[in-house]
């Protein structure tokens, strides 16, 4: 049993604090949100994650999970310090270090003469642990070596506490051996590949794998506009891609796009870091470009179909940016009804878990509390998350509660033919159903 301080209870930090408290460390979570904290006390979780809350229950009942306010209680004792900060996106894409850099900053002058092993979590651009281990000293009020290391999170929001529990693999950057088989005997009992490196490379490679996975999307979502043009369906391409063990089947779901504070907040910064070594990246942009323009891409296909949108009534049907979590950020979900209201339409939503928009939207769209609430009346329904239960409406009930026919399935979740056979007119993305078909050109001359 090793002694863990977790610095911040969001999505990252609560998730592995429960997690180590569950593989029998003794951990204490600090957040300045004194009621996350104490809701996260009472065995609460401030955020939707499947599996989370039990473990959160049991660990806080048995004290193995503590939550606290107060730095120095966090820190009493702690064998290690897990850094678990948010690293938004600046204007030029680059990733803002400033609570990183505070966080740091503020637990080693906490510290004194105390040296637990300093780990970071938060995504965070290369040469990022290697600056801080050189600035801490300067900040410090005593002398002595920093230990920090590089532990980069996989976790994926809606499965994290599986990723956690058995991850396909650990990645540990420090400067130093020593450190990084310290962190590394924490996951000892997981069983799972564990690659030991240095810190740039540990950072890197974080960025590559959600870039990797950003733009396998990007590219089934363009082969996806090719087979609306041609009246081909992208589900049996992508089967038929996705049976290549090279390529194999996951990230290949035509839809709207990513979403969510990782792949467009890691591509953009990955992006930004390779315009400042010299590079260019050419395939980066494009792979932001192909995301950025899916909403709207099917909102012009929603027009072509139902005539104009404005003073259409449209039920966006989910908010968060992909299923299993409350999670809206950068979620396409919100960029859609954006494209919507643009062109005039009036919104109503509703999602499983997400009863709040962004502020600026509040007032301009209508928050229902079910499915049937929210297509009451409406001309068309959109789907705008893949939550299973979306699948499984009953398409007769729905299509006479509305007064029109269109369907714009931007999850490609529903099962078309059962959609049709309740009166819809189906659009999906890439599943041969054209606006304005093209004919494929061939000459065997």
């Amino acid at each position: 049993m090793e002694r863990i301080c977790v610095i911040g209870a969001g999505y990252v930090g609560l998730v592995t604090a429960a997690c180590f408290a569950e593989l029998g460390h003794q951990i204490t979570c600090f957040d300045v949100d004194e009621e996350k904290v104490r809701e996260i006390g009472q065995g609460g979780v401030p955020i939707y994650e499947p599996g989370l809350e039990p473990i959160v229950r049991s660990n806080v009942r048995s004290r193995r999970l503590v939550a606290t306010a107060s730095q120095a209680v966090a820190l009493q004792d702690a064998d290690f310090v897990f850094f678990c900060v948010d690293t938004p996106s600046m204007l030029d894409g680059g990733a803002d270090l400033s609570r990183v850099r505070r966080a740091y900053f503020d637990v080693a002058t906490a510290l004194g003469n105390r040296r637990p092993i300093l780990v970071n979590k938060s995504t965070v651009p290369p040469g990022t642990v290697d600056a801080i281990h050189a600035l801490l000293p300067r900040v410090a009020n005593s002398t002595g070596p920093f230990h920090v290391a590089s532990n980069p999170e996989f976790l994926r929001e809606g499965h994290a506490v599986a990723d956690f529990m058995h991850p396909l693999r650990v990645i540990i950057g420090a400067r130093d051996r020593a450190t990084a088989e310290a962190v590394a005997r924490l996951y000892l009992t997981l069983n799972c590949p564990v690659l030991i490196t240095d810190p740039a490379t540990a950072e890197l490679t974080k960025y590559a794998s959600n870039a990797f996975l950003a733009t396998k999307i990007s590219f089934i979502n363009e082969i996806a506009g090719i087979c609306d043009r041609i009246g081909v369906d992208v589900s049996a391409v992508a089967r038929g891609i996705g049976l290549d063990p090279r390529i194999g089947p996951d990230f290949l779901r035509a839809g709207i796009g990513y979403g969510g504070s990782c792949l467009p907040k890691d591509t953009a910064a990955l992006s930004h870091l390779v315009r400042t070594v010299g590079c260019h990246p050419r395939l980066l942009d494009a792979v932001r470009e192909v995301n950025a323009v899916q909403p709207g891409l099917l909102v012009e296909r929603i027009s072509a179909v139902s005539g104009p949108l404005k003073g259409a009534s449209v039920a966006v049907l989910g908010l968060a940016f992909k299923a299993n979590t409350d999670d809206i950020r950068s979620s396409p979900a919100i960029d859609l009804i954006r494209c919507l209201l643009q062109r005039g339409a009036r919104v109503s939503v509703h999602d499983p878990e997400v009863h709040r928009v962004p502020g600026d939207l509040a007032p301009l769209v209508r928050l229902c509390a079910s499915p049937h609430e929210a297509v009451a009346g409406a001309d068309v329904v959109v789907i705008a998350t893949d939550w299973p239960q979306f699948k499984e409406l009953d398409w007769r009930q729905l299509r006479r509660a509305m007064r029109g026919d269109v369907l714009a399935d931007g999850r490609n979740l529903a099962e078309r033919e059962a959609v049709e056979d309740a009166g819809f007119r189906y659009l999906g993305v890439g599943r041969g159903v054209s606006t304005s078909p093209a004919k494929v050109a061939v000459s065997l001359d």
